[in-house]
């Protein structure tokens, strides 16, 4: 028997390298998988590599768009029963720029994604869970809700404040028996850090990777099933008393 055996998960931003890890993890351990994102072509495509006809379902919506959050959220107990795991993962890095250089338009974007985008998955998801008794929420936070870093305001500042969220949300659902955790990521092998290193270092994206993995103690990004490993713990009864943390993931890039 699988470890999510007859739990059912919603994920969002499950098109990416994380979701998609994460998502056929689940499956594979016994899961109903509702994967939510902002692309339906995406979304079909998935359901293509992942299988699992008949636990496996998607819904198009945008992380920051209440209304269709509710509806992914209520889709998923209308097709699988109740929902037992919400694993917020959708979030991006946006337009990389120096603070006294970055667009207020730029700012917002990436806010709003990552911290009103993961709020509304929380906010939506306790009430579900409560009727089910309790659950586990799951964030996507990053290295970044413990570190600065230049050029990466509005991203340091978003994942600082989703573990605010993630504390608060702890303390509030604990006794409905719903936790709630955050997974701290360093740097991983995927679009998000392609598209930082193109923008940081546009000439050299391959000196840019160097460079990140000389800073990690295990000396190299992480893979998307290292993280989906993790996702997989914590979404299971395994980590019954764990709640309200960031649990990093980081190769060892935080210990210096």
């Amino acid at each position: 028997m699988g470890r999510l055996h007859g739990k059912t998960a919603i994920i969002t931003g499950a098109t990416g390298g994380i979701g998609e890890a994460t998502a056929s993890r689940f499956l594979a351990e016994g899961a109903n998988v509702m994967a939510v994102g902002r692309s339906a072509a995406k979304l079909e495509a998935l359901t293509g590599r992942l299988g699992h006809a008949e636990s496996l379902a998607t819904f198009v919506a945008e992380a920051t768009d209440e209304e269709a959050t509710r509806a992914s959220t209520d889709e998923t107990v209308s097709r699988f029963g109740g929902l037992d795991i919400c694993f917020a993962n959708a979030g991006t890095e946006g337009n990389i720029a120096p603070l006294d250089v970055m667009t207020i338009e730029a700012f917002r974007s990436v806010m709003e994604t990552n911290v009103v985008g993961v709020w509304l998955s929380m906010k939506y998801a306790a009430p579900a869970m409560r009727e089910r008794g309790g659950g586990s929420i799951l964030v996507t936070g990053s290295i970044a809700s413990k570190i600065g870093f230049p050029a990466l305001a509005h991203y340091i500042a978003s994942k600082h404040a989703v573990q605010g969220l993630v504390k608060t949300a702890a303390l509030e659902l604990g006794p409905d028996n719903i936790r709630v955790n955050a997974i701290g990521p360093g740097p991983v092998d995927n679009r998000m850090m392609e598209s930082i290193g193109e923008q940081m270092s546009p000439e050299d994206v391959a000196a840019f990777k160097a460079q990140i993995s000389q800073t990690v103690a295990l000396g190299r990004y992480a893979t998307n099933d290292e993280i989906a490993n993790l996702a997989l713990f914590l979404a299971s009864d395994e980590s019954s008393y764990m709640t309200g943390s960031l649990h990093l993931v980081d190769g060892g890039f935080t210990a210096a």
